[in-house]
């Protein structure tokens, strides 16, 4: 990974973005969907014919959507088949061994167990041709009328691994008359960096402080675990935060504008508001393509409860094929329906420090929902969260803390628009150049001698 992601800084983004210029203007398109599909043949290049038909199949049930518009009939099966398609896919390479996994428990069956290799990024381009469908569906995207377009709409490598989910509705335009301009560029340039930063600088260290601490659960104590998931929370999102900042500064170097997928979600004082801020994206897409579709708010108070639980129970098992995805996503659920009919005018009245603490210990116990896969060492660190008999911290679990404090207190800054609020402050002094530039610089230097010694350095959502 470390190889990887050096080849990547150095190697494959400079040649990409040389190429990307040389090429004339009516061949970038061309030129980024070979060069994205390189990207992701790297590792596995046998995933590449998949990515390949799925592209096809969706670029092909959109032309048939928009070429029987006036046929109800025709037009919705193939909608329908499409959808089916993308779903089917996506369920055998991610759920099958979930799924017999499940029917193993009943006495009478004695399914294989099978194996299958989840291609990396699936989750994020399944839901974005899915969306494309459902829009030229809808009316709400144009169809489009070139296959190397939508192939680098769906193989757009910048944001191809961990999202955002781009829709084709809000890139049509930008295939066909996107101008890269110097101000572009150099914005992009700075939003990579800074994404970079909470990757490597900080989600690689609270990611080594939370293996640390989960590795020695029953000696921690009970400020021991409370700072082991704490670190957890804060890797989640710096490295996704992170890969999202770096996608969108790739984009607008490539002359694409994507819309923003974090929005500070640890300021939150309410599930609510969290997920309004947190991987909007996603949330986006199931409010518009599954919650609106079951009927939203519109059917009565029982029917907006299912559907509630009905989403997030998607959303749980769309991040993984495990239980522990699918209990994540409806404690939210669940969470969300009660703040919605009961707690919103308690939560009201709360002061605001108090909403925040509220949203944050609430948030943290999901995160360990999320991260532990069994559901043994699940309940052992839940009840460690408030077993005072555990003590109070570990002597290990306290040179751990004293040592990553530092960190710690840069993460719960970051995770803030403190520095963004500071930023804007000073922006439009005509000497602020020279501090993106030192900025840039530093974070590039310190982020590739970091990589060359680190061995830990993964991208959490890669697996979904």
């Amino acid at each position: 990974m470390v190889f990887s992601s050096l080849v990547f800084l150095f190697a494959y983004l400079p040649i990409t973005l040389l190429g990307y210029y040389l090429v004339p203007r009516q061949g970038r398109n061309i030129f980024l969907f070979i060069i994205n599909l390189i990207f992701y043949g790297w590792g596995e290049p046998m995933l590449v014919f998949l990515m390949v038909f799925n592209i096809f199949f969706n670029y092909l049930g959109g032309w048939l959507v928009d070429k029987y518009r006036s046929d109800a009939k025709k037009k919705k099966l193939f909608l329908i088949l499409t959808c089916v398609l993308d779903i089917g896919i996506l369920a055998v390479f991610k759920y099958t061994g979930m799924i017999t996994g499940t029917l193993n428990m009943l006495p009478f069956l004695n399914i294989p167990q099978l194996t299958i290799s989840l291609p990396i990024g699936i989750s994020f381009y399944t839901f974005q041709t899915m969306s494309y469908v459902i829009d030229v569906y809808r009316d709400d995207a144009p169809v489009s009328k070139n296959f190397i377009d939508f192939g680098t709409y769906v193989a757009l490598f910048p944001q191809l691994i961990a999202g955002p989910i781009v829709r084709y509705r809000d890139v049509a335009y930008q295939l066909k008359h996107r101008r890269e301009t110097f101000e572009q560029f150099t914005k992009g340039v700075k939003l990579f960096m800074v994404g970079l930063g909470k990757k490597v600088l900080i989600a690689n260290q609270m990611g080594t402080l939370t293996t640390a601490m989960f590795s020695t659960t029953e000696e921690n104590g009970v400020i021991g675990s409370w700072v082991g998931i704490i670190a957890y929370t804060f890797q989640i999102y710096f490295d996704f935060s992170g890969y999202s900042d770096m996608a969108c500064g790739l984009g607008n170097m490539l002359g694409f504008e994507f819309l923003k997928n974090f929005n500070y979600p640890y300021i939150a004082k309410s599930i609510t508001d969290f997920w309004r801020r947190w991987h909007i994206s996603l949330s986006t897409w199931f409010k518009e393509y599954v919650y609106i579709p079951l009927g939203g708010n519109r059917k009565g108070v029982k029917r907006q409860i299912f559907n509630l639980l009905v989403v997030w129970g998607l959303t749980g098992l769309w991040h993984g094929a495990a239980y522990n995805f699918l209990l994540w996503g409806l404690y939210y659920g669940i969470l969300l329906i009660l703040e919605k009919f009961v707690l919103k005018r308690f939560l009201d009245k709360l002061p605001s420090a108090l909403q925040h603490i509220y949203t944050l210990f609430v948030v943290c116990i999901g995160w360990a929902l999320f991260y532990f896969t069994d559901m043994t060492q699940l309940g052992s660190f839940l009840a460690d969260l408030f077993n005072f008999a555990n003590g109070l911290c570990g002597a290990q679990a306290f040179n751990l803390i004293m040592s990553y404090l530092p960190i710690l207190i840069v993460a719960a800054v970051a995770s803030t628009p403190l520095a963004a609020k500071v930023y804007d402050r000073f922006s439009m002094s005509s000497h602020i150049w020279i501090f993106e530039t030192a900025f840039c610089a530093v974070v590039l230097l310190i982020s590739t001698a970091s990589l060359v010694n680190q061995s830990y350095n993964p991208f959490l959502y890669f697996r979904f």
